[in-house]
């Protein structure tokens, strides 16, 4: 193959080292469709080895005061900010987000969730109560688990992953982690960062490779009894198979199919770009974002018109061009089936207002084989059709009109997903009414994507199992115990 010499080689990091391994997989830049880096094929003997290194730090690590592991975390967090540019570039290059938005969010929020979790892991207290009648004190304390087995996704490949190293360390455990094939990049570089920041041999073990082969191994492990996942629900089904006969811990967060409700009196000014955002934001690869618009009839002519123009001016390019604000989706696998719905929407006799099939993409020659898509936008769908059912995680929206509030929560909540909501209105009775009926883990109203990290996230029905955050991840990354004294 020509150009391999340049190819990036990516190792397994296991007990403080960086091991190489015996085969390898492409892994390939999506703006160009060319392969540009070379990711570990890693299988039971990588697994094994992570989790015997993970096992052997487990003492010492846990061991350490929540001030001593809290120092470490700031400690990364400062090395990985020192190399943000750096990070940023390599992000946007492997996942083929834009780097604007690589620079904005990934990398910036993968610093803070080590800060996050380094400051709350002093704030927790435990409980205690007197049964003085009986001459009894209970209280509890809380113990980490031991090797927690993180798996996080390629959407946003170091964001998510840290979102589960830093709470997992922060509470003592140790970590076995596989990040996506697709995306490994990142999640290697900041291996390097490790040593420096005192992260000692083994608590932090990162092996490549794909789901059938180191996911499973790392699952089925006897000796990881706590799995955190983000990802799609049929891998969350072999999950949790696999992890039955051990009884592991399981934290799911799957996807979503989310709505967005309009009413008539919503600010149009604020929804509609918003709007545009929460359905296309990282090439619509997020799982909060919005695949349903459902628009109340007075306005849904008007509100159509402006969304499609605004939509329109949305722009497709490479990911290093500073006006794009959308650049090329993960895989070529994954572009067609992304596609695939748009033909099976027009199948269906929908109308497709702008994007696939309608506008034409304009790329550098260069970028002609990326994986690129326009943002598109359907209307005349039934609420059966997959399009409106099945999470396509790609840039299309689907709009579609309503009559009354009641109608709208019914169909909002008639999908086996529940992760996350938007309302417009400017009526503060309606936007508690309907954010309380709504079956989501998350309503965001007159917004979208404004985070508190405090609070818990995580969806209902099929978007998943448990909560992350502060409180919710500490619960899960560790063990309570009750202890009664009789004095």
């Amino acid at each position: 193959m020509a150009g391999t010499k340049a190819l990036l080689m990516l190792e397994n990091f296991i007990d403080g080292k960086f091991l190489p391994c015996s085969s390898y997989i492409d892994s390939y830049d999506p703006s160009t469709g060319e392969v540009y880096c070379r990711v570990p094929n890693s299988g039971k003997d990588e697994i094994e080895a992570a989790v015997k290194a993970a096992r052997e730090a487990f003492p010492g690590w846990s061991s350490r005061s929540p001030q001593e592991r809290s120092r470490v975390l700031n400690q990364v967090a400062d090395l990985l900010e020192q190399s943000l540019e750096e990070f940023a570039q390599a992000e946007s290059k492997d996942q083929g987000k834009t780097l604007a938005l690589a620079r904005t969010m990934d990398i910036p929020r993968s610093v803070q969730n080590f800060r996050f979790f380094a400051s709350s892991i002093l704030h927790h207290t435990s409980e205690c109560t007197q049964m003085d009648h009986l001459g009894c004190m209970h209280y509890t304390v809380r113990t980490p688990v031991g090797v927690a087995g993180l798996i996080s996704p390629w959407n946003l490949p170091l964001y998510l992953l840290t979102w589960k190293i830093a709470p997992a360390m922060a509470a003592g455990n140790t970590v076995v982690a596989k990040p996506s094939e697709l995306t490994s990049v990142t999640a290697w570089m900041l291996c390097t960062l490790l040593d420096k920041a005192g992260v000692p041999p083994g608590v932090v073990n990162i092996v490549f490779g794909t789901g059938p082969r180191v996911g499973e191994a790392l699952v089925s492990h006897p000796e990881v009894p706590l799995i955190s996942f983000t990802g799609s629900q049929p891998t969350a089904e072999r999950i949790t198979q696999l992890s039955a006969p051990h009884c592991k811990k399981l934290s799911l967060e799957l996807g979503g199919k989310n709505p967005a409700i309009i009413f008539e009196d919503a600010n149009l000014d604020e929804c509609i770009p918003a709007t545009v955002r929460s359905s296309f934001a990282n090439q619509g690869e997020i799982c909060l974002c919005t695949s349903r618009i459902f628009v109340q009839k007075s306005i849904y002519t008007e509100f159509l018109q402006r969304f499609v123009e605004a939509t329109r001016k949305w722009k497709v390019g490479i990911p290093s061009d500073p006006l794009a604000s959308m650049g090329a989706l993960i895989s070529k696998a994954h572009l067609e089936k992304v596609r695939s719905y748009v033909k099976r929407a027009l199948a269906e006799g929908a109308q497709i207002w702008c994007g696939e099939g309608v506008d034409k993409l304009n790329l550098p020659t260069r970028n002609q084989a990326g994986y690129f898509m326009l943002p598109t936008v359907i209307t005349d769908i039934k609420d059966e059709s997959c399009c409106m059912t099945e999470e396509i995680f790609g840039p299309v929206t689907c709009v579609v009109p309503f009559d009354s509030e009641e109608e709208v929560i019914e169909r909002a909540n008639n999908v086996k997903y529940g992760l996350a909501a938007t309302v417009w209105s400017s009526n503060v009775g309606r936007v508690h009414r309907v954010a309380k009926k709504l079956q989501s883990g998350l309503v965001w109203t007159n917004c979208w994507l404004i985070r508190e990290l405090n609070l818990p996230f995580g969806g209902m029905k099929s978007s998943g199992i448990g909560r992350e955050g502060a409180k919710d991840s500490y619960d899960f990354f560790t063990e309570i115990k009750t202890i009664t004294v009789k004095h």
